[in-house]
């Protein structure tokens, strides 16, 4: 039986185990714990902020972000058409409409100078998405802001330990969201974190969270809450994982050092991106394949499948989306990626030899 290799996988070690046990043995195990409160610090100091808040996953973090700066109905918010449809639905959520900029072809992220042509007197924030690992081009992004009075809300799900000039993602905007979903650089399972510097967001948000009951009046609540919270077994995991975040995203560049070193003579192939500027933590091994078109693009997924390997597209624009193609947006570079984009298996229990596998299929495949 020939081995399946995924697109992902979490690594599982002891410490996490025990931790998760610990948590199960207190008692704690619903959305109050010692786990809870510890795995929000250490996050704070890692990212560098001086909050952070988990939440059940991450598009209720992205949820509650937007909700705790005020976006509501009427309101326009800017985000990259190539992003996880959470990002856009988020926005939808608050009532508010999405607005979809197109991305740089050397970030995969959203372009400044599409987002300076897609502002309104609408528009009160922006979500700049640190795609696959790679941070957004986060300075021209900020002085677009501040010109405008926008929000930044970062979209970090996917570049837990990415940098943008020394510091880390999720320390540049107004709050940073990340995702602990079991694919990502570290994960919870499900789950999420709202990091920020500004208390008002950080307090408002921890309010929502909890059903927007009073913390001095038990069961008085005086606005719509949500029932957002993590669990402490679920943090006991994320605190484990955590205090090894370094050691994983060592792996992540490893495991891309290898991908490139096979794949740097194939012309039809461009790997992930890193600009000068940029630490990219390469949640996702991506390529960009020249001269494919979707059709073709698909049926390498689909041959890659029968030979044992895993594979993903790029996510599709969310403006080709049907709730949301009645804006008629048409991005180019957006448009012309997502046809030619895929993802390879990027797990952490990836092995030299898996790796010289997989991309002597790759080269044959599109070569034939």
């Amino acid at each position: 039986m020939k081995k399946f290799i995924p697109v992902s996988e979490p690594e599982i070690t002891e410490k996490e185990i025990n931790y998760v046990n610990k948590a199960v043995k207190s008692g704690w195990v619903s959305s109050l714990g010692e786990f809870i409160i510890k795995f929000e610090e250490e996050f704070s100091k890692f990212i560098g902020t001086k909050y952070a808040l988990t939440t059940c996953n991450g598009t209720t973090a992205l949820h509650l972000a937007l909700t705790s700066i005020g976006i509501k109905e009427g309101d326009e918010v800017i985000v990259p058409d190539i992003t996880f449809i959470a990002t856009a639905n988020a926005v939808k959520y608050t009532g508010a409409t999405p607005v979809f900029a197109d991305i740089e072809q050397d970030t995969w992220c959203i372009d400044p100078n599409d987002i300076r042509k897609k502002i309104t007197p609408k528009t009160k924030a922006i979500i700049p998405v640190h795609l696959y690992g790679h941070p957004a081009n986060m300075d021209p992004i900020l002085e677009i802001a501040n010109k405008y009075g926008l929000f930044v809300i970062e979209d970090c799900a996917e570049a837990h330990g990415a940098e943008y000039k020394g510091k880390k993602v999720g320390s540049i905007g107004h709050c940073g969201v990340f995702s602990f979903y079991g694919n990502k650089i570290i994960t919870t399972g499900e789950g999420g974190m709202i990091t920020t510097n500004d208390y008002n967001i950080y307090n408002k948000a921890k309010f929502l969270r909890d059903h927007a009951m009073n913390p001095n009046k038990r069961y008085w609540h005086t606005e719509i809450g949500y029932n957002y919270r993590i669990t402490n077994m679920q943090a006991a995991l994320g605190l484990a994982q955590l205090e090894r975040i370094e050691e994983l995203i060592q792996k992540k560049i490893t495991i891309f050092n290898l991908y490139k070193n096979y794949l740097n003579e194939i012309n039809e192939i461009k790997l992930n991106p890193e600009k000068e500027w940029a630490k990219n933590v390469f949640w996702m091994i991506s390529i960009i394949i020249n001269n494919f078109d979707e059709n073709k693009r698909n049926s390498l997924i689909s041959k890659l499948k029968n030979l044992g390997i895993d594979s993903r597209p790029f996510f599709y624009p969310c403006s080709l989306m049907p709730m949301y193609n009645k804006n008629n947006f048409s991005n180019p570079v957006s448009y012309d990626i997502y046809k030619k984009g895929l993802n390879l298996p990027s797990g952490y229990n990836l092995t030299e030899q898996d790796i010289l596998w997989i991309t002597e299929n790759l080269k044959n495949l599109i070569k034939t």
